[in-house]
């Protein structure tokens, strides 16, 4: 084993930078962690590359960017970055939108998030992991895929709930036969880990 990546962030790496936000702040936040920074902050992975949050209050994801900017955050990779550790970007969506896809329900909901820490002034979420799924699968890369293996492997979840949901977020999509074609993608890979049934395949397929 190499020596740790330091172009990725651990759990603690990432609180440490909310602390510091934290105690700079006179309003408040909720932040719900979105994409690979759920599966670090939940500790099913060691690390995470991006840090991806949406903001679903429109007017604490307007405070935060002007925070961040005077801070010196500045844009870079379709995010925002600080010349103190600019190999991190951090990406922001506001709403009840990650990256290209619109939640079902808001991440503020009580089951839909899992409370990670609270501040004086930052409420830290994560996403639940039935959205999370969604969310990546409906973008699919192979990097997704595993993100979503290792988050169905926690035994969290129910495939027939995942699948219910999964569908039904799949018919607001502009491309509902692509966004269940992925779906299937994920499927072959639970199955091939025995991680679903061979019934339960079928009926996805």
């Amino acid at each position: 084993m190499g020596p740790p990546n330091r172009y990725r962030l651990s759990d603690q790496d990432l609180l440490a930078t909310l602390d510091n936000w934290n105690s700079l702040m006179n309003f408040r936040v909720r932040l719900i962690a979105c994409g690979g920074t759920v599966l670090t902050l939940l500790k099913i992975k060691d690390s995470t590359k991006d840090i991806d949050f949406t903001v679903p209050v429109a007017r604490e994801y307007e405070r935060l960017m002007k925070f961040l900017r005077d801070l010196g955050y500045e844009e870079k990779g379709g995010g925002l970055a600080h010349d103190d550790d600019p190999d991190f970007i951090y990406q922001f969506w506001c709403g009840d939108k990650v990256f290209t896809t619109s939640l079902l329900d808001s991440p503020l909901e009580p089951d839909k998030h899992i409370l990670i820490k609270r501040w004086s002034h930052i409420y830290l979420a994560a996403l639940n992991l039935t959205d999370l799924i969604i969310t990546k699968m409906f973008r699919g890369t192979s990097v997704d895929r595993d993100d979503c293996i290792a988050a169905f492997a926690t035994g969290q979840m129910k495939a027939e709930e995942l699948f219910e949901r999964y569908s039904e977020a799949a018919r607001y999509d502009l491309n509902p036969e692509k966004m269940m074609k992925n779906f299937v993608y994920l499927a072959e890979s639970l199955r091939e880990l025995k991680l679903i049934s061979d019934d339960f395949f079928e009926k996805v397929r």
